[in-house]
């Protein structure tokens, strides 16, 4: 087998990102894989995470530390440490941390569409972008906001 079919990506190439109360890092970016897919290594305190959502792609979810509530189109389901949950495309997902501990989770969506989301909304900088701007960006990049509960 070639070298060339082989990827690296180090620590120092995954600069964090903030984004949605949640540090983000790249830990496979997508240009590695021409798009195929990538993979996020996401910190989620308590409180953090995006709101419900949908998009036209598939997301995976390994919790390595910490827990998580996810709302989904079924309902509500808790997760913490060694779970996995798979986000089929264009179902309503969102999530927040519960734990004392920040929530540790790789995220692998596929194909890559999210990371000129996070990339936009971080580039936001140190002013917090309205959710209006975060709607828009979202849209954007193809990930839709659910309107907030009433």
């Amino acid at each position: 087998m070639s070298q060339e079919t082989f990827h690296l990506c180090r620590a120092e190439d995954a600069p964090p990102l903030a984004v949605l109360g949640t540090g983000v890092r790249f830990v496979g970016p997508a240009a590695l894989v021409g798009g195929a897919w990538s993979l996020m290594h996401v910190t989620v305190p308590a409180g953090g995470g995006p709101p419900p959502h949908r998009h036209a792609w598939g997301e995976a979810y390994y919790v390595t530390a910490g827990a998580l509530r996810f709302t989904l189109d079924a309902g509500v389901v808790d997760v913490g440490p060694g779970d996995f949950l798979y986000v089929p495309p264009d179902a309503l997902h969102g999530f927040v941390g519960t734990s004392e501990v920040p929530a540790q989770v790789l995220i692998f969506d596929a194909p890559a569409q999210a990371e000129g989301f996070f990339h936009a909304v971080h580039a936001g900088g140190d002013r917090a972008l309205g959710p209006s701007e975060v709607v828009a960006i979202g849209a954007t990049h193809g990930i839709h906001f659910a309107p907030p509960a009433r």
